[in-house]
């Protein structure tokens, strides 16, 4: 990104994106740590290295807009507007989390931000997005329905179903996919026949595009204006993010199935934050004491957010018996 796009960019938001990113990566890094201090147990997949993507896309919507996701949601829970301390008391099982500690790492939720998960089925999250849509087209509202999903996840039965689904009854879904290029520990090139995930959509005649999702101002960018025609013709979009994740798949894999040289390649030359840094420092936006205060501000919430977490109580274990559809 050079510095002859300077004059196009609002400062206070391009500040605002770099704080959430830190915010994001602070957040998760914590969150990390806290595993290993037996603070929660049970599944935890880590967003670190991909938070250009998450802020870039949350730039552009509203908050009424909605949003569904796999079970790598932290940061896009927060994002769509839950407080960090909601969703660190919710990894800690703690009463005080957005869904009263029940839900754990991978089923975040929000109703009043209509954030509608966190889900741990792998893909089974398209086809609730396309119901929520057809709600929206029902209604005649203009809101859209993110759905962000894994590059693995593209070669599930119910993402075709709910691509055609969309298709046909012309509903505002945009489709993100992460690519990040490893389905848990497998390249997703020795699982998928396409060479670019975005031809998905060719089968069923629907617009569909790729973006760098490593930068968050052209990720910005380019969902600002597919979002844009989405509210005017109602129609779904498939997206595909190139993006990377610097952790493992979740907090117990190695990584050991791709080299150390690749991972600190993409830290060192493609980090999203270090070239939003690069953007507002070439640009004069900004002092390098700036970026600093603005990341220890960021620590300091995710402190806050852990100390919340550790003080809020467990659920009572009458609860076990709310919220059961079963009798």
């Amino acid at each position: 990104m050079t510095s002859k796009k300077k004059t196009q960019w609002d400062k206070d938001q391009l500040i605002r994106m770099y704080q959430d990113m830190c915010l994001f990566r602070r957040f998760e890094e914590r969150v990390g740590l806290a595993y290993t201090k037996q603070k929660f147990s049970g599944f935890c997949h880590l967003h670190i290295g991909q938070e250009g993507l998450a802020v870039g896309v949350q730039s552009v919507l509203r908050p009424t807009d909605y949003m569904i996701s796999g079970y790598r949601s932290h940061t896009q829970a927060i994002g769509k507007g839950i407080a960090p301390r909601f969703v660190m008391a919710e990894l800690f099982g703690k009463v005080d989390g957005c869904c009263r500690g029940k839900g754990g790492s991978m089923h975040m939720f929000s109703k009043e931000h209509r954030f509608l998960g966190g889900h741990g089925i792998v893909g089974g999250q398209t086809p609730l997005a396309a119901g929520v849509a057809f709600k929206v087209r029902y209604q005649n509202g203009d809101d859209i329905m993110v759905c962000y999903l894994g590059d693995a996840a593209t070669n599930q039965g119910q993402f075709f179903e709910s691509l055609n689904m969309t298709a046909t009854w012309d509903l505002p879904v945009l489709f993100i996919v992460e690519n990040n290029k490893y389905g848990m520990g497998t390249d997703i090139r020795r699982t998928t026949s396409v060479d670019r995930l975005w031809k998905r959509a060719l089968a069923f005649d629907m617009a569909h595009s790729d973006v760098d999702g490593m930068n968050v101002l052209t990720v910005h960018e380019h969902v600002k204006g597919i979002v844009e025609t989405m509210r005017r013709d109602k129609k779904p979009h498939l997206l595909e993010a190139l993006t990377y994740r610097y952790r493992g798949h979740s907090v117990s894999d190695p990584g050991t199935y791709r080299t150390k040289e690749e991972v600190e390649d993409y830290q060192k030359n493609r980090d999203p934050i270090v070239q939003l840094e690069r953007f507002l420092l070439e640009n004069k936006l900004c002092s390098e004491e700036d970026l600093k205060a603005w990341d220890k501000a960021a620590k300091d919430a995710c402190k806050e957010a852990e100390e919340f977490a550790d003080a809020s109580p467990f659920p009572d274990v009458e609860e076990r018996w709310q919220h059961v559809l079963a009798d």
